[in-house]
């Protein structure tokens, strides 16, 4: 199960309190402060892992506690420190507070930390020839996680223009394929070994219509294109289903737009898929009169032409 979302609770460790304690012996009569401090509450640390592809864990589980410092004692023995709380996470993942709204780090680099919530300072004991204090408390947090894929290349259509059949062609993906839409309910990534270049394509769930408001999860999805460079725009150049591929095209166009202007501006790759079946190549003609742009023609179920346009996205990236 893809999960791409998910709110949690942390709630890092509190200081352990300093000691108040005096030290008396045969010389001693007074009394030596020798109260140790206290140790450290734990940190909560958010650490990017390749390993990871999606938020499932978080499904349920959605709080994470951080143990409390060590209280000192006599004889200037410090309270020990608590061992932090590393939360591994997908690449790409952003990390969001939702009482403030802002966005604490961006975790796109494997290996890659961030404290989101600081454990207590551990208090002070009366070796220090003060009064003893107890530990501060850890900080409590609620945050959003947000997960947008790390891909070079995002492939958009309508759904059942051939995406899942493309991605499977092309990389070492293997996504479900099927003749009905949304086949394809989640995203899913491939790595393509072209010429001279390596690089990782996502295959983006079907569009429709008003995707960018929402329609059919469409905003959900689109998502993960901001952080592709280039996008192959397939369209079903047959009109397998009734379709008209340039009114496809503007439609498709419409909703990047109206999601992200960023996302619209991103270099097109436009592929005319389904170039086996009939009607293809007289719609190629007139969809190259009306758009006027260069079209990459391909069936991705014959696997035809398929270098050609994979030399084509390298070259672009």
């Amino acid at each position: 199960m893809f999960i791409d979302s998910a709110k949690i609770n942390l709630r890092a460790g509190s200081g352990g309190a300093g000691c108040k304690s005096l030290y008396r012996d045969k010389y001693q009569r007074q009394g030596k402060p020798d109260g140790g401090d206290g140790g450290k509450g734990a940190d909560i640390i958010f650490r990017a892992d390749h390993n990871l592809l999606t938020l499932l864990d978080f499904q349920h589980h959605r709080h994470f506690f951080g143990r409390h410092g060590g209280h000192g004692s006599g004889n200037h023995k410090k309270g020990r420190a608590a061992e932090d709380v590393i939360v591994r996470v997908p690449l790409g993942t952003t990390i969001k507070d939702v009482l403030t709204g802002s966005i604490l780090r961006d975790l796109s680099e494997d290996g890659q930390e961030v404290i989101v919530a600081r454990g207590g300072k551990g208090g002070i004991g009366n070796c220090h020839h003060k009064e003893a204090t107890p530990g501060e408390p850890g900080e409590e947090r609620t945050v959003i996680l947000d997960l947008k894929l790390l891909a070079d290349v995002g492939v958009v259509g309508f759904p059942n223009a051939g995406k899942s059949t493309l991605i499977t062609a092309v990389s070492n993906a293997r996504p479900k394929i099927a003749a009905y839409p949304f086949t394809t309910t989640a995203p899913v990534l491939g790595v393509v070994c072209a010429t001279h270049k390596k690089f990782v394509i996502a295959d983006i769930p079907g569009l429709i219509a008003g995707a960018s408001e929402g329609r059919g999860l469409g905003d959900k999805f689109l998502k993960h294109l901001e952080r592709t460079s280039v996008l192959v725009h397939l369209l079903d150049m047959a009109g397998f289903e009734g379709r008209d591929p340039v009114d496809d095209y503007k439609k498709i166009n419409r909703e990047l737009k109206n999601y992200s202007k960023d996302i619209y501006k991103k270099p097109q790759i436009i592929c005319a898929n389904k170039m086996d079946l009939a009607g293809a190549k007289e719609n190629l003609k007139r969809f190259k009169r009306l758009i006027r742009k260069p079209v990459y023609a391909i069936s991705a179920l014959e696997k035809t032409n398929l270098g050609e346009l994979v030399d084509a996205v390298a070259k672009k990236l």
